[in-house]
């Protein structure tokens, strides 16, 4: 007997009958209680005529991955399992500009949104199209602009591509292409969409969001906080976030000039509920006691081209040295985040200051449903893990200078304040628990960041010595729950780890990357590989949102151009190599319903399936 296959049940509106579709393949096969299985599928159970609150007429499926992370949380956890001994089933090309991007400074520096799919098989991805001008030779900066210079990336458009699945064929669809561009900052910024059962949502220009039907692409409405102008001077920064109840959140930042000095950047966070009711906040005014935009931050010692070691000798009265002083300007998101909701629907969001060196003076932030402040706890002052902790004493570049004060950060010569960077597309990440993690960016301990945990009211529990660019994925299981994270050792050549830690951040187990061979995919579909010595301790992870199935079988990207999928118990189950090893370091993974996934490299988006 199939299980969740044809489960009908009556609707909040009356005697509708609604046909919810397939979650597990057959009922001995899945593994929940049956009414598990039906909440897994988001059917409606009537008990006394009475339906739930929670049902939503666009509500979709546990099992559909509707935005970053999969969810309004981001646990990046599907309700299924992925597919066994897989191969390639199909593939289409995203970026048609990766090979330029590479050629120009060997990686493609690009925060690639993640894959949308839901149970009735339409998958929603990324299309840049418009035009790129490689620079001659590449990195010259000739002629201008060109290569990753900002007005170069104006030239680029951004698109979603609509298919779906006909007899194992991804078919396109429609296509939508935003007027949506990528920064004010020269960035490319993350160009997430969010999914709903009947509409896509995506980012478009002047802190706008498209709402399309799902099925055509139709234009339904453009949202707009700011009323009926579009203002160049504002975007929407970073992902997409719907809620249970289909209420859109994301941030927009917008350029604003100042007296003198570099221009201020002014920050919203966006709530649009289903019924259209469109409400913001004011990063400016929501922190109490944050840096005002005309206060001094300290910057680093990179800017003021001091020899390394760092930080530089003490003056001559004997006090410390520090780095330069500029106004800190306005507290607003991270450039490519997407806020997170919690079960308890608290809203997570990261702040800094925007000028150079703002990144350090950042705050972990949970809101109200009502978008009122429910608490803000400043990033800084927290860590004492600097200079003879995680960064020896030495003359190496990355060492600290022989007499600097224990625990310190050498860039800066003041406590370790973990940063929210612009170059990074890590998103706070709800957990079961009412508490939340964030992954933050750190220079000293080999620009490995930190993981950090705060409670339900904002009190710092713990950290992880990593947290680069990473949005954890999250295992439920046992009553407890596990995190999933890249574990890369950047300075050190390796080892590159994929990694789970329990509820406290500390590791469960680790597993290691031993590739040691550059390759590529030909045309015709074979693959040569060279071992040409220069990664004898393997290739980078290069994850940004790793998955984890309902069994806690993770599935990831290396920068050897593999696919990775790792068991519960840390121990490679499969590697199927995709197209090409190159340097990306922001990709993303999802997975559908039947266990199909959904990979990046080098510019194609390829499918694998038993």
């Amino acid at each position: 007997m199939r299980g969740c296959d044809s489960i009908a049940t009556f609707g909040s509106r009356g005697a509708d009958l609604l046909i919810r579709r397939t979650v597990c393949s057959y009922w001995e096969d899945c593994a929940v209680p049956l009414r598990a299985c039906l909440a897994i599928a988001g059917v409606v159970l009537m008990v006394s005529g009475v339906a739930p609150a929670a049902a939503a007429d666009d509500r979709v499926s546990d099992c559909d991955w509707t935005q970053w992370g999969q969810n309004a949380a981001h646990t990046g956890q599907l309700c299924t399992r992925g597919q066994r001994d897989l191969q390639l089933l199909a593939h289409t090309v995203v970026d048609p500009f990766a090979e330029q991007e590479v050629a120009e400074g060997g990686a493609i520096p690009v925060h690639v949104p993640v894959p949308l799919v839901d149970g009735d098989g339409n998958v929603f991805v990324l299309r840049k199209g418009g035009s790129y001008v490689s620079c001659d030779p590449p990195g010259s900066g000739e002629p201008a602009p060109c290569g990753r210079d900002p007005e170069n990336l104006k030239r680029q458009t951004w698109s979603v591509r609509a298919l779906r699945w006909r007899h194992d064929r991804l078919i396109p669809t429609w296509t939508f292409t935003s007027d949506w561009k990528p920064s004010i900052l020269g960035i490319e910024g993350l160009f997430q969409s969010a999914m709903s059962e009947d509409f896509v949502y995506v980012p478009g220009a002047g802190g706008t969001v498209f709402q399309l039907a799902k099925g055509s692409g139709r234009v339904v409405r453009r949202i707009n906080p700011f009323g009926h102008t579009i203002d160049e001077s504002a975007f929407v920064s970073g992902g997409l976030t719907l809620d249970g109840h289909g209420t859109l959140f994301y941030n927009v930042l917008k350029s604003e000039p100042t007296p003198n000095g570099p221009a201020d950047g002014h920050g919203w966070l966006v709530r649009v509920t289903r019924d259209r009711k469109t409400s913001m906040v004011d990063y400016r005014t929501l922190i109490p006691g944050a840096p005002r935009p005309t206060d001094l931050c300290y910057g680093t010692f990179l800017q003021t081209g001091a020899e390394r070691p760092f930080p530089p000798p003490p003056q001559p009265d004997g006090s410390p040295t520090l780095p330069p002083q500029q106004p800190c300007l306005s507290q607003r998101a991270g450039l490519s985040q997407a806020p997170a909701i919690g079960p308890d629907g608290t809203i997570f969001t990261v702040t800094r200051a925007h000028n150079t060196g703002g990144e350090h003076y950042g705050y972990m932030v949970a809101l109200n449903p009502d978008l009122s402040l429910k608490w803000a706890t400043s990033l800084r002052g927290i860590l004492n893990d600097g200079c003879g902790v995680l960064a020896p004493y030495g003359n190496g570049p990355f060492d600290c200078r022989p007499g600097t004060a224990l625990g310190v950060d050498p860039y800066t010569n003041l406590p370790p304040a973990p940063s929210v960077t612009d170059g990074s597309s890590a998103s706070p990440v709800a957990l079961p628990d009412g508490s939340v993690v964030y992954g933050a960016s750190n220079s000293y301990n080999g620009f490995r960041g930190h993981l950090m945990k705060f409670d339900r009211d904002g009190h710092y529990v713990t950290n992880y010595d990593f947290g680069l660019d990473i949005t954890p994925a999250v295992y439920r299981h046992d009553g407890t729950y596990s995190l999933v994270i890249k574990d890369n050792h950047y300075v050190s050549g390796g080892p590159f780890n994929v990694t789970r830690l329990d509820a406290d951040l500390t590791k469960e187990w680790s597993y290691t990357n031993t590739e040691t061979r550059t390759c590529e995919r030909a045309p015709d579909g074979t693959i040569t590989c060279v071992d040409d010595g220069t990664h004898p301790n393997g290739f980078e992870w290069c994850i940004s949102a790793p998955a984890v199935d309902r069994d806690g079988t993770v599935y990831g990207l290396s920068e050897d151009g593999n696919f990775y999928v790792i068991d519960s118990d840390g121990n490679q189950r499969e590697k199927v190599f995709l197209s090409k090893t190159v340097a990306s370091a922001y990709t993303p993974v999802s997975l559908d319903s039947h266990g199909r996934i959904y990979a990046q490299n080098n510019g194609e988006l390829y499918v694998l399936d038993h």
